[in-house]
């Protein structure tokens, strides 16, 4: 699964790297284009950014982390919708008619997982990246929830795979990172995601690491560069 992650990239660097014009920041909304701060531990029910296609477009928007479908009668169940799993997303009910026509992407440049002791009885965060420390977009899928006055909250769940042989020391589940050939078709949907699978295929475990940080970063409230600062053990 994914509990945890970071992205900590210039606004600009995010905008070059995944093909979004400054005028398509904000989709859906009057407010003016911001800048997101660097977010050292992005955490379920937070806002973080997340990219669409709108009308050939690819616009930046916040979206809140935790999936809470439109049909949804209580928001508190996206708690429970942050992740979904590549193998079954056309068949679970909440996330099989986003499949097709709601998928988003998830700019990050890190991933946080729990790494069980041998004894079981405690458990160290581990931070996950590329070894080159280039961000990178996880596959998502995004809905779209009404409150009782009618206000929109938009939302989004992050797919998971199988992880890598490296990673599997870890966890046996990590993130859909979308190679760079992936991102053009995942966010079009015109191309049917059976014509796609080859895009939850895990990263080599020749292009990722991970290394042990402190227990700081089980706290959402905290954020800042001590979320990945290296433990002296695992």
């Amino acid at each position: 699964m994914c509990g945890r992650y970071s992205q900590t990239k210039s606004l600009k660097t995010i905008l070059s790297l995944f093909g979004v014009s400054s005028s398509s920041l904000r989709h859906g909304s009057d407010e003016p284009a911001y800048p997101p701060a660097p977010r050292y531990n992005i955490a379920p029910s937070q806002l973080a950014p997340v990219i669409l296609n709108v009308d050939g477009t690819r616009v930046l928007d916040l979206y809140r982390w935790g999936l809470i479908p439109s049909w949804a009668k209580d928001m508190k169940i996206g708690n429970k919708m942050i992740n979904a799993r590549c193998e079954t997303v056309d068949e679970k009910p909440s996330f099989r008619r986003l499949v097709n026509k709601r998928r988003c992407i998830v700019p990050a440049d890190s991933f946080y997982e729990w790494k069980k002791s041998e004894d079981g009885k405690s458990k160290t965060p581990m931070r996950i990246m590329m070894k080159s420390e280039a961000p990178f977009a996880f596959a998502g899928l995004w809905d779209e929830w009404r409150d009782a006055e009618g206000r929109p909250l938009r939302s989004y769940s992050i797919l998971t795979t199988s992880a890598n042989p490296l990673l599997k020391k870890v966890h046996d589940r990590i993130p859909v990172i979308l190679r760079s050939e992936g991102i053009d078709p995942w966010l079009d949907s015109g191309v049917d995601l059976k014509e796609m699978r080859e895009v939850f295929e895990p990263c080599s475990d020749q292009e990722m690491e991970y290394y042990p940080v402190s227990t700081f970063v089980n706290s959402p409230r905290n954020d800042g560069p001590a979320c990945w600062e290296r433990a002296e053990t695992e």
